[in-house]
């Protein structure tokens, strides 16, 4: 608690307001990380490594034979589709809370298997102020 209270703007009777904002991740290495969880009826993907805003909104998947289809979160960054897409390449897009979107075309080929996990795209570095 003491710790707050160091950085609180009026600490009173127990109430501590902090003022905080959400700044950009720019420390990420590599891209997306797209792990691929699931059987045949459904794919459950885990999205991590995300660089930006870094908290993921919205996530869609494309099969080389389809269109774009939202995904819903799951749980977490778990985002599920009940989409067809054994034998086609695989590719995502991903939206943050800011409403940036990135997208990785074709992560995973064709023979992708459950379990596997594929590196996309991240979000690029913005200059900093």
């Amino acid at each position: 608690m003491p710790m707050f209270m160091d950085i609180s703007i009026d600490a009173k009777a127990g109430i501590v307001p902090v003022a905080y904002r959400r700044i950009e991740c720019s420390a990420k290495k590599g891209g997306i990380r797209f792990e691929i969880k699931g059987n045949p009826y459904w794919i459950l993907v885990l999205v991590y490594n995300v660089g930006g805003a870094g908290d993921v909104a919205a996530v869609k998947i494309k099969g080389s034979a389809t269109d774009w289809v939202p995904m819903s979160r799951n749980w977490g960054q778990n985002w599920q589709t009940s989409e067809r897409l054994i034998g086609q390449s695989l590719s995502f897009q991903v939206t943050t809370s800011d409403g940036r979107m990135v997208q990785s075309d074709d992560v995973a080929p064709i023979d992708w298997k459950f379990g596997q996990t594929f590196e996309g795209k991240n979000f690029p570095r913005s200059a900093r102020k």
